[in-house]
């Protein structure tokens, strides 16, 4: 996705300024990498679950989880952001593999979102079950898995991966941030939502989210391949 913005940006290089070229790439990449990153979290797919597990909580309980789950993602996710290439480099895991490995598991979570009735879960039923037991789910399962999954996790260590300089990585930080406060705010608000979007409308978003989805999981696997052959670089 972001290769499609690199291909905009030298398109028109001779016909506009070169600051306003940077305007456009920081506002492209910002814009690929926080639509990567909301399509996987699917925050409107965990509507139905976190209202499953906070059904027996006050108004005041049911926004602190909400905003403790949505603390929690942050540190999760910027905790892989910073330093995810250098846990990969420790196992001595190639950047071409973990791109095809998070591609893979983007995939399966794609197909899951494009086939909500039948398809897999981020939660198994023990696990939900467990879970109605907690007396605090905001970090497990609302944080991980249900928010910052493997999936999510994958979309990250992707951005670490393709950033080169540190304003690359300040863009893919303020992409987990808007992520972050858009999912507190889908949450907080899903009582009301739930009521006005229904069921129908939930799988048609989900189905919506699977499809940009499997998307970015095969621009991941394409990646890692042409970085593993050296024939090209297409970007992610």
């Amino acid at each position: 996705m972001i290769s499609i913005f690199s291909a905009m940006l030298e398109f028109i290089s001779e016909a506009v300024p070169e600051h306003t070229i940077s305007i456009i790439g920081i506002a492209g990449l910002l814009f690929a990498s926080f639509t990567s990153l909301f399509s996987v979290v699917n925050p409107l797919a965990a509507m139905p679950l976190f209202l499953s597990l906070t059904d027996r909580f006050s108004e005041k309980e049911r926004i602190q989880t909400a905003k403790k789950a949505t603390f929690y993602m942050f540190g999760i996710l910027i905790t892989f952001l910073l330093i995810g290439t250098y846990i990969l480099s420790f196992f001595g895991i190639s950047l071409a593999g973990i791109r095809i490995a998070g591609g893979l598991i983007i995939m399966r979570a794609a197909y899951s979102m494009l086939n909500p009735e039948t398809g897999g879960k981020k939660l198994t039923d023990e696990d939900t079950a467990a879970a109605m037991e907690k007396e605090d789910v905001s970090f497990s399962p609302l944080a991980l898995p249900l928010l910052s999954g493997p999936g999510s996790i994958a979309v990250v260590i992707g951005f670490a991966t393709q950033a080169t300089n540190p304003g690359d990585y300040l863009i893919n930080a303020a992409s987990i941030v808007l992520v972050v406060i858009i999912t507190y705010g889908i949450l907080r608000l899903a009582p009301f939502s739930a009521r006005y979007i229904g069921p129908a409308g939930l799988n048609v978003m989900t189905r919506l989210m699977g499809f940009i989805a499997l998307a970015i999981s095969v621009q991941f696997i394409l990646s890692g391949i042409s970085r593993y052959f050296g024939i090209g670089v297409i970007g992610v």
